[in-house]
């Protein structure tokens, strides 16, 4: 009875959200401005074995043993009483660029085989009829000469494939041979072995797909998902992988070309060894094949932890220089020269080269220049984007287009969709180069597709200034995840599109020629929910908290008796205990959190008693929690101890300076009433607060030059569904039904997965549209597209 008394209010107060009817009003007869062709584009970064383990199908980890001093991702393949040491050797080198090798030495064979086995990125994916092209490069000692069979098989020795090979010698010698697989298996492995004792080395252990995304190397079905995005551009490689941790790590695109066993093995900063079998060429390749602009970006003599001296920049300045030249010179030019001996003699058109990755500060500021000059002296033509990172981007030389990354909740994105309406028209033009919904999302739901799509109907709309956008990051491997949420997923099998992957295939696909001017009259609606749990927190902090209690309208809720921490959700890396009615955190870590009731609380009242151990700040207040990732708390003593505020769906607000004292008891109090939130620290009100209202609708609007067709976006982002008014102001008639692709779900939670990848996919249907004025209801959380005839 107390619980349905605590929701009556709330469900009362979302029926008043969606009362108002919503309508939307496009000037179809007054053009604005046009639409940068450039518009949407995607992101590659080597992440999350998104080239090796990923788009290169390469299925031999580590296949030239340059990974580690240990033959790591190799294991041996004995029987019965064989004797078989594997270990990383460097004498004799195939190659100096890469000094490895693996030494196999056998003592016993044991009237069996003995070997080595490889089982690639978690698993090798073959297809029954399809054929893998094997080579590698092997030699003996001078009393080995093999035979050394190699076979795809499955994990318990099922033969797929299989190939013998002699005539060994105490050179190097390269084999090879296509293997055809007579059955499909998404974790084979590849087994080189011998029936005779001995010692032999293994170098450049290759097994390539003879099918390949139009013969170029790549993996078809991971290539046609970007197909799929129809981007006007691909900014490569990176990301912090061109920075690199250190120097030493940062991308140098000279090591990335050539014969791929002359090419570096380089430590990459998400966790794992890449062998540039995806280099500076083969990157311009896919996107010559993709039909979309290069947008390269080049290290700038910065990385996370060091920069090169001022005095040593020259040759990264020639780095950036040679780099186009590779690209676009011609063939009797030094790097033309390279790029036509790697099979491509016609230029690769290099229009865009982006200046560093998420560097700022005096140290970027120094370096922009030297850059801008050095290549606008040589290349005119070329296109120079610069880092919008800490302290600013570089106004001497003033760039022409600024990279500007953002990373939040589905709720910040919503609250700036209008963020470009006011922007600088006189500055430079805007390229946001990363964004996505990383928090509040799970592992990318529709709710963060919501969000995204939200701020994208703003980036067209100012595509006067925002001329280029692109989703990060693209792709993971599922077994081998770095970041939180991705936009295309996959395994050595099977591959899928979060709901964010649609939404940026709809905006993609349904570009128009030129801005509508559009009016979006429609209610807010919450940007977090009314009900929830509650809990405690703290940041880099060691804290108590005692007498806790939850009551609403005078009756208790809750009392727990912090006798142990059972019935609490323990978040994050704190060490949490409970005794004598206490409950202690003692761990600096950032983020801790302890969660207690039920999600179906609503209107109540929390108490609480809390003081500060240790550490860099206050307290976090948590209530109307519903889920695990979510800020829905109240800050105090924040921001390094310096002030108290509310962060609720991703929204700060009513900051007030203010600092936690160590070792002093502090009554606390949070009082919910509908969206009224009143927060009281020793009895004083701190916070007189409602819940951030949203918009519930957000739109863009264009038109097609080529069918005389007027493009609607609408992202309807309340939970309700909405009948919307469109009015085509200034159009005489429509033609025919309109075309009408919708992107929801049940739940603003679902997911796609690799069991279930289409859960959340677009539908297409058609909309019988009489009149330039029509209705059509927008299912709540949902993503449309309305493309009508004039």
């Amino acid at each position: 009875m107390k619980t349905l008394i605590c929701l009556v209010v709330a469900l009362s107060l979302s029926a008043l959200v969606s009362a108002k009817p919503a309508s939307v009003t496009v000037q179809v007869d007054q053009p604005g401005h046009k639409i940068s062709p450039m518009l949407w584009g995607i992101f590659f970064e080597d992440i999350n074995l998104s080239t090796d383990g990923g788009i290169y199908p390469e299925q031999v980890r580590n296949r030239n043993f340059e990974d580690a001093d240990t033959p790591i991702h190799w294991t041996t393949v004995s029987s019965g009483l064989a004797k078989v040491e594997l270990s990383i050797d460097r004498e004799k080198p195939l190659s100096p660029k890469n000094p490895r090798s693996l030494k196999v030495v056998i003592a016993e064979t044991g009237n069996g085989r003995v070997g080595v086995a490889n089982g690639g990125f978690y698993g090798m994916g073959i297809v029954k009829g399809d054929s893998y092209q094997l080579s590698f490069d092997a030699r003996g000692d001078s009393h080995f000469t093999g035979p050394l069979t190699v076979s795809l098989e499955s994990s318990d020795g099922l033969v797929y494939a299989r190939e013998t090979f002699n005539q060994l010698t105490t050179d190097w010698r390269k084999f090879g041979a296509i293997l055809t697989a007579t059955d499909t298996d998404p974790k084979a492995r590849l087994v080189i072995s011998t029936d005779r004792p001995g010692t032999f080395w293994l170098d450049m252990v290759s097994l390539m797909p003879t099918k390949t995304w139009k013969g170029h190397g790549l993996r078809p079905d991971l290539m046609e998902m970007l197909v799929g995005l129809n981007p006007s551009f691909n900014r490569f490689p990176g990301g912090c992988w061109v920075e690199g941790d250190t120097m030493k790590e940062a991308y140098r695109w000279k090591q990335t070309i050539g014969d791929p066993s002359e090419r570096r093995t380089q430590h990459n900063i998400w966790g794992y060894e890449a062998t540039h079998g995806v280099g500076y060429h083969e990157y311009l390749v896919m996107c010559e094949d993709l039909g979309c602009e290069p947008l390269f970006v080049i290290n700038c003599g910065m990385s996370h932890k060091e920069n090169v001296p001022m005095e040593r920049m020259d040759e990264f300045v020639q780095d950036a220089l040679d780099a186009i030249e590779y690209a676009n010179g011609p063939v009797d030019s030094p790097w033309g020269a390279l790029r036509a001996k790697a099979g491509h003699p016609a230029p690769f058109n290099l229009k865009y080269i982006e200046i560093g990755n998420e560097n700022g500060g005096k140290a970027y500021h120094e370096r922009w220049p030297l850059f801008y000059k050095a290549i606008k002296a040589r290349y005119p033509q070329i296109k120079l984007i610069a880092n919008h990172w800490a302290g600013g981007y570089p106004k001497d030389p003033m760039p022409e287009i600024v990279d500007e990354h953002y990373y939040s909740t589905p709720e910040f994105f919503m609250q700036r969709a209008d963020m470009y309406d006011k922007y600088d028209r006189n500055g430079p033009k805007i390229y946001v180069g990363e964004y996505a919904v990383t928090r509040d999302a799970g592992l990318g739901n529709l709710r963060g597709a919501i969000g995204e799509a939200a701020f994208m109907t703003g980036m067209e709309r100012n595509s006067d200034v925002v001329i280029m956008a692109s989703y990060a990051p693209l792709f993971c491997n599922a077994n081998h995840k770095r970041w939180p949420i991705n936009l295309i997923n996959y395994d050595s099998y099977r591959v899928f599109g979060i709901p964010s992957y649609y939404v940026q295939q709809m905006f993609s696909q349904n570009r128009g020629d030129v801005v509508l001017p559009i009016t979006v009259d429609a209610p807010l609606t919450d940007a977090a929910p009314k009900g929830g749990a509650i809990g405690v927190g703290t940041w880099r902090t060691r804290a108590e908290f005692k007498d806790i209690k939850v009551t609403c309208n005078g009756e208790t809720l809750a009392a727990p008796d912090l006798n142990s921490t059972k019935g609490w959700k323990l978040l994050g890396d704190g060490d949490w205990k409970a005794n004598d009615g206490v409950l202690t955190q003692t761990s600096n870590a950032e983020n801790v959190r302890a969660i207690f009731g039920d999600k179906k609380w609503t209107d109540y009242t929390l108490s609480l008693k809390a003081r500060k151990l240790s550490g860099a700040e206050g307290f976090l207040i948590l209530f109307r929690t519903q889920r695990d990732g979510e800020k829905s708390w109240w800050n105090i003593g924040g921001w390094g101890n310096t002030r108290h505020a509310l962060e609720i769906g991703g929204i700060e607000s009513q900051p007030v300076e203010g600092h936690i004292e160590t070792g002093r008891w502090y009554d606390i109090r949070v009082e919910l009433k509908g969206s009224s939130i009143k927060c009281y620290l020793d009895g004083k009100l701190i916070h007189d607060a409602k819940t951030p209202g949203i918009k519930s609708l957000y739109a863009s609007a264009s038109r097609d030059d080529k069918t005389g067709e007027i493009i609607l976006k609408v992202v309807n982002a309340a939970p309700e569904a909405q009948a919307v008014e469109f009015n085509l102001a200034g159009l005489n008639k429509v033609s025919g039904p309109a075309k009408v692709i919708v992107l929801t779900s049940e739940k603003a939670t679902d997911e796609n997965t690799l069991e279930e990848p289409t859960k959340v996919v677009p539908k297409t249907q058609t909309l019988n549209v009489n009149s330039p004025s029509f209705t059509h209801t927008l299912p709540g959380n949902s993503v449309t597209v309305i493309r009508v005839k004039g």
